[in-house]
């Protein structure tokens, strides 16, 4: 049977289990290789092609199709770099002899700087987890760990309860790709660890008196991954920003993770342990920081200065 024969859900299938085998490929990004390349697959459904039988011309025409929807900048260059991985994957595999996609140059990124949060509204933020009618306990710990390591809210909410044990001064992380990394604790962040673990602990205990088994969580939740998922976490800290008075557009998991790193910047903090404790493979990833301090910077001086005034 040749490789135009096998269904196009089945070249993404084989793709993905070798790209999870070989590179360790984190589980979100197999969800985002799989709708991209399902996106491309119905369009070529739709012109009677196959992954086996497209040519450049055909995967050109699909990426200025998505441009004309009006797709950003950014999610075009990822859909390319799904069908790129896809078509080099399948010529090693033998099951294309060439590789359509290899010249085809992508839109690029929209460079636009990350936003960010001002260390008020971080404060603002953190005492409205504390004043949760909810899981107080909880989420403090959840956005001191947030702000003082920069973890990526993967690993914050999926990290192991044995991590956390011990009174640490410093979390193992896994990262993306499996790779692991030290991350510093302040000492707010060790205190509402150490005070979370207790409530946590009484919890688990209670359960297990009733036959649950214990979870190995930090942050358990009954749902089936067995710890707090991305998606609740989200609303949470959505939550979190009405409740303290910050606007909500501007409040991620992620602007946290930027805050944490635009603030150590600003506090004198180097690039290369920046770049450790995110967990970046390169530091020009890094270095995206220092332009923001920069426009920061320039957005004081032409608000506060005499001269610029009109």
């Amino acid at each position: 049977m040749s490789a135009a024969d096998h269904p196009m859900a089945r070249w993404v299938q084989v793709f993905l289990e070798a790209q999870a085998a070989e590179l360790d490929a984190a589980t979100n990004t197999q969800f985002a290789y799989a709708r991209d390349l399902q996106n491309f697959a119905l369009w070529l459904a739709d012109k009677s092609l196959h992954y086996a039988t497209a040519n450049r011309d055909h995967i050109e025409s699909y990426l200025i199709t998505c441009e004309a929807e009006g797709l950003a900048k950014s999610t075009r260059a990822r859909r390319l770099s799904a069908i790129k991985q896809l078509y080099r994957f399948a010529f090693e595999e033998g099951w294309r002899d060439d590789n359509p996609a290899i010249q085809i140059k992508g839109p690029g990124r929209a460079k636009r700087l990350p936003k960010t949060l001002e260390i008020a509204e971080v404060d603002q933020l953190l005492e409205a987890a504390r004043n949760s009618k909810r899981d107080a306990l909880r989420n403090t710990c959840l956005m001191e760990l947030l702000y003082a390591t920069g973890m990526r809210v993967t690993e914050l909410v999926s990290l192991p309860v044995s991590a956390a044990r011990g009174d640490p001064r410093m979390l193992l992380v896994r990262g993306k790709g499996g790779k692991e990394r030290l991350v510093p604790l302040s000492p707010p962040a060790r205190a509402a660890l150490a005070t979370y673990l207790t409530e946590r602990d009484a919890d688990e205990d209670a359960a297990r008196q009733k036959g649950k088994p214990p979870s190995k969580f930090l942050f358990p939740s009954r749902g089936a991954a067995g710890h707090m998922t991305r998606q609740r976490f989200f609303l949470l800290i959505k939550e979190f920003a009405v409740a303290g008075g910050v606007s909500p557009g501007k409040v991620t998991p992620h602007t946290l993770r930027h805050a944490f790193a635009t603030h150590l910047l600003a506090g004198g903090a180097d690039l290369r342990s920046i770049q450790t404790m995110l967990g970046h493979a390169d530091v020009a990833t890094t270095e995206i920081y220092t332009h923001v301090l920069d426009a920061r910077l320039k957005e004081l001086v032409l608000e506060h200065h005499p001269l610029a005034k009109p």
